[in-house]
Order: structure tokens, then C-alpha cells, then sequence
């Protein structure tokens, strides 16, 4: 009986400590914070981060947000005055903050983190209006403080602020090339624009040079870009910068460059068929009418003459079919490079029509018929009798 007394009373200390201990931490932990709210502030300390050489959003910035919640002077004021996670949703709001964090450390200073949003491309539409995008895509306006150095990219289609699933691709696949352009320190200073066309590809400017890069979409665009480095170091350096009307990087491990002047060629070929056509059909009328084949030999020297430099110029052109993929060159180890130029037809000669030779020629001249001579008999003259 005595000891279950003494165990009860020990149970019953036991818990009368546990209590004051309880209480007393209590006690102290209200005191800490009714002190620590006592305390003013002693400075704000604002750091920005998330960007590399882009500054959108300055700390006067953020100091200005930051009076319109705690009053102009926040240095000295009570910590308790400072509603700290309402002026985290206020800098959040800021279109250039990505994220924001505030608290006060143990020397009463008020530490604010901020990340801001970093644009990675500059977008013209085609009405004319103009934005940046950040790495999550997010439309950012033009800042009054600072002009970014980014890749230009023109024509995109739409203005809204809702995109359709087709124009959120194509911002994505606009960002993917400009964050490869802003890596290469060569592409950087080489391309000068990226026009969009009607079929969401994209078509580069050079800063140096008057052809066009025909990029495609942005699949393996690290691909071609290699392709295009290794072109214009081995090739143009030594073609020269103004040979080339584009260079075509959408082929598989090919670079397609069309060289200037080919359309005139095409032209040339086509007269040349449209010549040969015409003198095919008059020496079918000539084959007809032998009085045709007194033609002058100079006329037809200057029509062999202009055929052949027609046929000259034809052969200096490719007549490959531009419409199949070139095949590779397996003896070089670089890119295939091959002229672009419009198929030419062949022209077409008939087998029947044979041509005229001047010294086949015969002319055959018969003279007048007297048809009174055929219908009247002639005179019998008596012959003389000897007598």
C-alpha cells in the first residue's frame, strides 16, 4: 500500500515539473518575440539575381514597392510593422520579378531576394508591335532603363495574349534558337535576324553577306547550326561572302547553297527550246517547199551561232531535279554544298523532220508549154523532086 503511495506522489511531481517546465518555455518564447518585436529595423539589404547582364528592375525599384507596404521610412520603424509576406505578393506582381523573398535576420535587417525574369529573344509581330520573352515564355515589354542585346525574330503572327496551341509551339521553338544563337559567341555576332514565314519556319539574315539562310523549323537545330559554322569557315571564307543567294540547311548532314545568277541560266535554257522549237517547224516547211532551201548562209550561221552560246551557258547549270534530296559525296568529309536551280527540260527534236542541205538541193526549171503547138499539127513541107 505505501508503495503505490509513493508511486502516485512520483507521478504526480513528475507532472507538476513537466508543467513549470512547459510554462516557463511558454513564458520565454513570448518574451523573445515581444522583444524581438520591439526592435526596429536597422537597414534593408536587396539583392537581384536570375539575370547576366540584364537589369530591368533596379533596388530603387524594389524600395519603392516595398514604402508603398511599410511607409517611406522603413529604416527605424518597428519590425512588427512589416507585413513581409504581403510584400512578397507585391513584388511577385512586378511583371520583371519572377520570385521574391523577405525576412529580417538576427541584426534587425531586412534581407529581400529577388530573381528576375531574364528575356531570351526579342519578337517583332506582323502588325508591328514588339515584346521580349523570358525562358518560360512569359511576353515581357520593352524597359525605358535597358535595351537588350538579343536575337531579333520578325513576323509573328499573332497579338493576343492568349496564344493557340500552334503559336505557344512556335514561341517555344523561337526561344530554343535564341538561347543556341546567345551560346555561340560566332553566332551571335553573324546573324543579324530571324524572319518567320507563313509556314512557321524560319529564315536567318546575315550581318555579313547578302544570301539567305533557309533554316527551316527548329528540329536538330543544333545540327544545322554545326553545319552552317563549318560552311561558313571553310567554304565562304574562300567562295567569297557574295556568291551565295541562299544556303540551305534542312538537308540530313548537307548543306545546299544556291549560287547567284542560276535563274538567269534557267531562262537562257528555256529560250534555247522555245529557239530550237521554231526552227524545227521551218524545217518541216522547208522540207515542203524546195524554194525554202535557198536560205542564206549567213542566216543560218547566226542561228547555230545563238543555240550554242545558249547551249554553252545551259551546260554551265545544273539540271539536277532540286525537288529530291541530294545525295551525299562521300569523298568529302564536309558538307555537300550543290547548286539550287529550277529543273530544265530537255528540248525535244522530231526524228521525222530531216534536215536540209544546200548542196542536196536540186532545183529543176522547165520551160513554158505551148499548148497550140500540142493541139495543131505541123506543116509538111514538100520535099523537092529532081527531075
Amino acid at each position: 500500500m505505501f508503495s503505490n503511495s509513493r508511486y502516485n506522489i512520483k507521478v504526480i511531481l513528475f507532472t507538476i515539473l513537466w508543467i513549470i517546465i512547459g510554462s516557463a518555455s511558454v513564458v520565454l518564447l513570448v518574451a523573445a518575440v515581444r522583444k524581438k518585436d520591439e526592435k526596429i529595423c536597422k537597414g534593408i539589404d536587396i539583392n537581384i539575381s536570375g539575370v547576366s547582364n540584364n537589369f530591368f528592375i533596379d533596388q530603387h525599384d524594389v524600395k519603392k514597392i516595398i514604402a508603398e507596404h511599410a511607409g517611406k521610412n522603413a529604416v527605424g520603424k518597428n519590425i512588427e510593422g512589416f507585413d513581409l509576406r504581403s510584400m512578397e505578393t507585391a513584388l511577385r506582381k512586378d511583371v520583371w520579378i519572377k520570385d521574391a523573398e523577405l525576412y529580417f535576420d538576427n541584426n534587425e535587417v531586412l534581407r529581400v531576394k529577388v530573381e528576375e525574369r531574364e528575356p531570351v529573344a526579342r519578337i517583332f509581330t506582323i502588325s508591328g508591335n514588339t515584346f521580349y520573352i523570358d525562358s518560360s515564355n512569359m511576353k515581357l515589354p520593352l524597359s525605358e532603363k535597358f535595351s537588350a542585346r538579343l536575337p531579333v525574330f520578325t513576323g509573328f503572327p499573332t497579338d493576343v495574349i492568349i496564344l493557340s496551341r500552334g503559336d505557344s509551339n512556335l514561341l517555344n521553338d523561337i526561344k530554343n534558337i535564341s538561347t543556341l544563337i546567345q551560346a555561340d559567341p560566332f553566332l551571335m555576332a553573324m546573324i543579324d535576324q530571324v524572319d518567320i514565314t507563313g509556314q512557321n519556319n524560319f529564315e536567318m539574315i546575315p550581318k555579313i553577306g547578302n544570301q539567305v539562310i533557309v533554316f527551316g523549323d527548329a528540329m536538330n537545330a543544333i545540327e544545322k547550326f554545326n553545319k552552317l559554322k563549318l560552311f561558313y569557315k571553310k567554304v565562304m571564307t574562300k567562295m567569297g561572302w557574295n556568291l551565295y543567294s541562299s544556303i540551305n540547311l534542312q538537308y540530313k548532314n548537307q548543306v545546299v547553297a544556291k549560287i547567284k545568277g542560276r535563274d538567269d541560266v534557267s531562262a537562257d535554257s528555256l529560250r534555247t527550246i522555245q529557239m530550237m522549237d521554231i526552227i524545227a517547224a521551218n524545217a518541216e516547211k522547208m522540207s515542203q517547199d524546195s524554194l525554202q532551201a535557198f536560205v542564206t548562209e549567213k542566216e543560218k550561221n547566226t542561228d547555230a551561232s545563238m543555240i550554242q552560246q545558249s547551249l554553252q551557258r545551259e551546260e554551265l547549270g545544273d539540271n539536277s531535279n532540286t525537288s529530291e534530296e541530294p545525295k551525299p559525296q562521300e569523298r568529302l568529309n564536309l558538307p555537300v554544298v550543290k547548286p539550287f536551280t529550277k529543273p530544265i527540260a530537255k528540248p525535244i527534236i522530231k526524228k521525222d523532220i530531216k534536215p536540209v542541205q544546200k548542196a542536196a538541193v536540186k532545183t529543176i526549171i522547165k520551160k513554158p508549154v505551148d499548148k497550140e503547138a500540142v493541139e495543131k499539127p505541123k506543116a509538111v513541107m514538100p520535099k523537092k523532086v529532081n527531075k
